[in-house]
């Protein structure tokens, strides 16, 4: 306790400071000079904000409860907070210590006391004070009896300021917690329990590239290139060389070279130096024996440091922790008893088992911070990354490895142990490949709460794209419902906006739109592609079983999977999607695409035709009702309209309007012909892939869509009947010839009954010089935007009110959409637990339900 009168008050950056003070004593002035408006929670202004008043006792209550309410709000935001209010009673500071107690805050108190005559000096002049001298006299008394009981209350600093002096003199000073090594980067060698295994610790660190030279008081440790080591803990016990490993940490704590975290056998072994009764267990006697060789000097010397050791840091930015047996979200770059035992031990139930070591809770699978933790306390068989926490003890002493992460690599280093040197209380797990990793073991059940409400998602392609509340809750009913086993859904494809409207008289889309859109924003060459009218499906191929149960985490034959852009089975029945992916399975393998990507999984994004193996009912129920109605509604008009003639004055002009509205409903009855036939088994399914997402480590929007489309064409070359190629071509912007020839391209496919085409830009993430563009626009044929928008949609007056769409719209959802679908990707590809990839997941769903006309 520091009870001298200070001229420097140097309190933790992130803290509860209690203001004591008698009325009078300046604590409000002190506190304003010292601490942004916005750290301060003061009752009286809580009072004012109450009642109006702030003088006004008679809500205190009601105040004090507004004063929790912000303080907490702070703290659990790890913002430091400053309680201004009298706090004189130990009984009134009691919340306090226990609010900080429950955010892991470090309890600051500083008395402020220049003196009972200052204090009633001063409140007589102020006119909203009318209590005489003995409301202060009685408070600077309990201040003072109850002083020396403040470190006993729970402050872990307190300052006393005796004097009006003391208070003009003294500075406020805030230094970082002494697990805060935010400012740190690294890099890092993180190594995991060493346990007196003194060779593997000189053989891996020589393999992580650290010189060690000399022995005994002359050794030291040479780092390369600023590289920094930070072991987490458990330095001591079970092995053969505890002295030596101790030698080696200290010469690198000396040289500045590592940080060392705080492990239960550290601690216990510090204890028993310090001469306190601890239960000689679990290896401390092979510490014990060795160090009593060893002379008093290096004694002395392992006790400071052992006895300085943290129980975590925090470190590069925030982005990295490190804790012996690991940490919460919520304990991480905090201080307090709780978080000190936690990184000793994780967190147990509180009983035993029948070996009598404490019954753990995986802390790990419910993990939801974006800091990665780095542990170590349990061995494992080989460290996997958990929801951004890993495990990096693998158990060298019992016959394993000694194991390093470096960082920001997340590259894993190991050393194998030389020999058993303990036996574990229970047999260690057998080194075997796992069927499904540790991930994918805890993400077999999603939770509502990771993609409910409002959410704001970072995306490497736009940065933060916000979902609105409203949007998640009708993702839920489709995700909940109807949608496929998360595990596939790496991916959804994002919604496409068509091209502007045509400026030539009877269209309302054509390809020199689109040319003259991606040339405005600096694109020289596109692709134009075949739109095929079938439907979008996304497809997850795998090379066989094993990989679904260990890249995917199921169980099951399929060894697949294929579905919508709603997430929902592409198929009905198993059967037919297990006998297509075998299809494409074939022609992957015909095409060598395995070897060549190192990859055993592929995603594909395809179209799969017919149109009617998805839309039957869609036809059934809508389009031909609309068309078989128009034909004989018009048919009847028509007749009429002849019976007419010579008798009705304008019948002439009737009849040839009706007679153009009747081919119009004849043509749209017709103009999904080319686009159904009979599927009576998978023999009759055509797949066209156009993209390969992604494979094993890799995440293909880097490559161009000549590069796609060369997958994709070799797919189809494979002489698997059920791949079919893309017709496509590639256009010079510049070159008004070809642009010309392009465009006349376009008119052949959509009179030969093709849906439309589509134009791409080269790069598969188009950017220009307000960042990125749209990666797509499609160009529909006539007769397909006549099932879009209706048979009579190219009257002259319905193609004028369909010029006025707006795409505005369309296209901000077009490159949300897009940007998500790539940062799931990335997140799958590289292992982020399934909640952050289905986070983006589901936010395309979400954003799908934007009230924007579904015909664009």
């Amino acid at each position: 306790m520091r009870l001298p009168d200070p001229t420097l008050l140097d309190i933790p950056d992130f803290s509860l400071v209690v203001l004591i003070g008698a009325t009078g004593s300046g604590k409000s002035t002190f506190a304003s000079r010292w601490f942004a408006p916005t750290e301060i929670v003061s009752s009286d202004r809580c009072r004012g904000l109450v009642s109006d008043d702030e003088n006004d006792q008679t809500v205190s209550g009601d105040a004090f409860d507004l004063v929790r309410a912000i303080a907490e709000k702070r703290l659990k935001n790890r913002r430091l907070a400053v309680i201004d209010a009298t706090n004189v009673r130990a009984a009134e500071r009691k919340a306090w210590i226990e609010l900080a107690r429950r955010w892991h805050a470090l309890p600051v108190a500083i008395v402020i006391d220049p003196g009972i005559d200052v204090c009633i000096e001063r409140n007589s002049h102020r006119p909203d004070r009318p209590f005489g001298p003995g409301v202060p006299r009685r408070m600077v008394q309990e201040i003072r009896s109850g002083l020396r009981n403040l470190p006993r209350e729970g402050f872990r600093q307190v300052w006393k300021l005796s004097s009006e002096a003391a208070v003009e003199a003294a500075v406020i000073a805030r230094k970082p917690l002494w697990t805060d090594k935010r400012m740190d980067h690294g890099p890092f060698d993180i190594i995991g329990d060493v346990h007196g295994c003194a060779d593997e610790l000189r053989a891996l660190l020589d393999k992580l590239g650290y010189a060690v030279t000399g022995s005994g008081d002359t050794l030291s440790v040479a780092s390369p290139a600023g590289r920094k080591l930070v072991f987490v803990g458990d330095l001591v016990d079970r092995g053969p060389k505890t002295p030596e490993v101790l030698r080696i940490v200290m010469a690198a704590v000396a040289a500045g070279h590592a940080y060392v975290t705080e492990g239960n056998h550290d601690n216990k072994f510090s204890r028993w130096l310090a001469g306190r009764k601890v239960t000689v267990n679990h290896g401390l006697q092979a510490s014990i024996d060795q160090i009593t060789a060893e002379p008093p000097d290096f004694v002395a010397r392992v006790k400071a440091l052992l006895g300085d050791l943290r129980s975590h840091y925090w470190l590069d930015g925030g982005r990295l922790a490190v804790a012996h047996a690991g940490l919460r979200e919520d304990m991480i770059g905090r201080g307090s008893p709780a978080v000190r035992e936690f990184a000793l031990y994780g967190e147990t139930t509180g009983e035993t088992d029948d070996l009598g070591v404490p019954v753990r809770i995986d802390w790990a699978a419910s993990y939801r911070g974006k800091t990665a933790v780095v542990y170590g306390h349990t061995p494992v068989v080989e460290p996997e990354w958990l929801n951004n926490t890993l495990c990096i003890d693998t158990g060298c002493v019992f016959g394993g490895e000694l194991t390093a992460l470096r960082w920001p690599e997340r590259e894993i280093v190991a050393v194998a142990a030389e020999r058993i040197y303990a036996e574990p209380l229970r047999p260690a797990p057998a080194a075997v490949a796992a069927e499904t990793s540790v991930q994918a073991e805890a993400d077999h059940l999603l939770d509502y709460a990771d993609v409910s409400g409002r959410r704001w998602i970072d995306t490497a392609m736009m940065r933060r794209i916000a979902v609105p509340e409203e949007n998640a809750a009708a993702a839920l009913e489709v995700m909940s419902r109807f949608a496929i086993p998360p595990q596939w859904l790496a991916y959804l494809p994002p919604t496409m906006s068509p091209v502007e409207t045509s400026r030539d008289e009877g269209w309302l889309e054509r390809p020199e739109e689109a040319f003259a859109f991606f040339r405005e924003r600096g694109q020289q060459t596109v692709v134009l592609e075949e739109k095929h009218m079938g439907s979008r499906a996304v497809i997850a191929l795998c090379r066989d079983e094993t990989v679904v149960r260990r890249r995917f985490g199921l169980r099951g034959d399929e060894g697949g999977a294929i579905w919508t852009r709603t997430g929902r089975a592409f198929f009905d029945d198993g059967a037919t999607t297990a006998a297509l992916l075998g299809r494409i399975r074939r022609a992957a393998d015909a095409a060598g695409l395995w070897e060549e990507l190192g990859t055993d999984w592929l995603l594909l994004d395809a179209e799969i035709m017919p149109w009617s193996a998805k839309a039957s009912g869609l036809i059934a129920e809508q389009y031909e009702p609309v068309g078989v109605s128009a034909r004989a509604g018009l048919q009847a008009a028509l007749d009429a309209a002849t019976r007419m003639l010579g008798r009705v004055a304008g019948a002439e002009a009737l009849q040839a309007r009706l007679r153009l509205r009747a081919d119009k409903a004849e043509r749209y009855a017709e103009t999904w012909a080319p686009y159904v036939w009979p599927v009576t088994n998978v023999d009759d399914l055509k797949v066209a892939p156009f993209h390969l997402l992604a494979s094993e480590g890799a995440v293909h929007f880097d490559k161009d869509h000549l590069w796609h489309m060369g997958v994709a064409r070799r797919l189809a070359a494979s002489g698997e009947p059920a791949l079919v190629a893309t017709a496509m071509h590639v256009l010079d912007l510049d070159d008004a010839q070809a642009c010309a020839a392009a465009a006349a391209w376009w008119q052949g496919l959509v009179a030969a009954g093709a849906e439309g085409m589509v134009v791409k830009p080269l790069a598969f993430a188009p950017r220009g010089a307000k960042g990125l563009i749209q990666p797509a626009l499609k160009v529909r044929g006539p007769d397909y935007l006549r099932i879009v928008y209706g048979p009579e949609y190219d009257l002259p007056e319905n193609l004028q009110r369909l010029r006025s769409r707006g795409l505005g719209g369309k296209r901000a959802l077009a490159l949300r959409e897009f940007a998500l679908g790539h940062e799931a990707l990335s997140r799958f590809v590289a292992g982020a637990p399934l909640r952050k990839v289905h986070e983006c997941v589901f936010a395309i769903l979400a954003l799908e339900s934007e009230p924007i006309d579904p015909r664009l």
